[in-house]
């Protein structure tokens, strides 16, 4: 073990930064709101529906689905709807549902809760912003009910997600599933305070993640495997376990992403790459602008992690994967290294950058950065071409401005999971001193 006493001195934080990683085209609906609502409203209440949280409105809803499927607006008003059985929304096009009134889970079987898949021009949103889905994961986590996801997206192409919440799902809150060319913005998602509860999972191609607040104690906004031109921008990690790249295994396809602004504070990570074992690559995608404060780890590039079960293979490539403009702190930087970068001798990391890294313990008076067969640009990175099997471990006694500036909103503890969450309202900004790409519908 090499240990190497360094002293970081202030670089101002930096602009947005345009990384080679972008989305590939335009993304969104390819029709307006407005000209969907022009073509045909099918109002829930026409085809049946209950304002009623305990009446069960799935058949209503997936016949206003098929009376506009070919074009129109599903519409839920204001006030309050059971859900008791799962609804799949299959097909259609140049259609969207308004929701501006609140759902409740009332069913307790496995799946997704709001299913929808083979779909194009496709708009979910809250008019108003104040729509939710009420998932009551409470009553799944003290054994009263099973396992399901809130709303899952399959293979739908040229939409938006937006302008409403999710609250207490008993499992996964936001899935978007081999999905192309979509947009998902303006949203606030509060989970329980345990694992499985991701906030939103993604994984396609050409989608634009951006303006967004996620409270749980499991991913925040992670991609999966395949995924490509992915932008996840303006994200709010609260108390979350952060956001991520992972779980990888087989044919890992992962290149030109980029996260950008984003926000963590009491998560588990900043930013996690994990995989154990493994095969396929993830290259071209860039970190940049990363600010919070008492997170656990904070850059966490991990081959080796365990609570995954080894996949086949020598471990996935890692290259091409830059970390820029990192600030604040860490909760213990000398038990949880700040910067931990650990790649199989089988299959290295290299063309890694880190550069302008301010993160500083809370508590201590050192941390350090460890790094196992990892070669680029950094602290304790290796730099040539040999990729020689090397473990080093960076002691770091000294950290100039590592300042960071809090959010509004912070919360001190994470969520219960014995009684039901609130519904919050969605907030003006979801990075300091970043205004939201696109205004509040409401």
């Amino acid at each position: 073990m090499t240990t190497i006493i360094i002293s970081i001195v202030y670089a101002a934080l930096a602009l947005p930064f345009l990384a080679n990683a972008q989305l590939s085209g335009t993304v969104g609906p390819l029709t307006t709101r407005a000209e969907k609502a022009a073509t045909k409203v099918c109002n829930i209440l026409d085809y049946g529906g209950v304002a009623s949280a305990t009446t069960d409105n799935s058949a209503a809803i997936t016949s206003a689905w098929a009376a506009c499927v070919d074009g129109g607006e599903v519409y839920i008003p204001s006030g309050k709807y059971g859900l008791g059985t799962w609804i799949t929304l299959s097909g259609g096009s140049a259609i969207s549902i308004n929701l501006e009134g609140i759902i409740y889970r009332t069913g307790t079987a496995s799946g997704n809760m709001i299913y929808i898949e083979n779909t194009k021009d496709f708009e979910f949103y809250s008019g108003t912003s104040a729509g939710a889905i009420q998932g009551y994961g409470y009553e799944f986590a003290t054994g009263e009910c099973y396992t399901p996801r809130i709303l899952r997206l399959y293979e739908v192409t040229d939409f938006s997600v937006h302008d409403f919440v999710l609250v207490d799902s008993p499992q996964y809150h936001l899935t978007f599933d081999t999905c192309t060319n979509g947009e998902v913005y303006n949203m606030v998602i509060r989970g329980g305070n345990e694992g499985g509860l991701d906030g939103i999972d993604v994984w396609g191609t050409n989608i634009w993640v951006h303006d967004v607040e996620v409270t749980n104690k499991d991913e925040c906004v992670t991609v999966k495997s395949p995924a490509s031109y992915i932008m996840v921008e303006n994200i709010f990690c609260n108390w979350s376990g952060g956001c991520a790249i992972g779980s990888l295994g087989a044919d890992t396809a992962i290149f030109n992403v980029e996260y950008n602004h984003i926000y963590s504070q009491n998560c588990n990570q900043m930013f996690m790459i994990k995989s154990n074992g493994g095969s396929g690559s993830v290259y071209n995608c860039a970190f940049n602008n990363f600010m919070g404060h008492t997170n656990a780890y904070t850059l966490d590039v991990n081959a080796y992690w365990t609570d995954e079960t080894l996949a086949a293979g020598d471990g996935v490539e890692y290259y091409d994967l830059s970390f820029e403009h990192w600030h604040g702190t860490c909760a213990d930087g000398e038990n949880r290294a700040p910067i931990q970068v650990l790649c199989p001798s089988e299959v290295p990391c290299y063309d890694i950058t880190i550069d302008a890294f301010y993160i500083w313990t809370e508590s201590g008076d050192e941390e350090l950065y460890k790094c196992e067969n990892a070669y680029g640009s950094g602290p304790c990175l290796n730099d040539g071409t040999s990729y020689s099997t090397y473990t080093t471990t960076y002691t770091v006694t000294t950290m100039s401005d590592y300042t960071y500036t809090t959010m509004a909103g912070e919360l001190s503890s994470g969520l219960g999971i014995t009684a039901s969450i609130a519904i919050p309202t969605i907030p003006a900004s979801f990075f300091p001193s970043i205004t939201p790409y696109s205004t509040l519908l409401g």
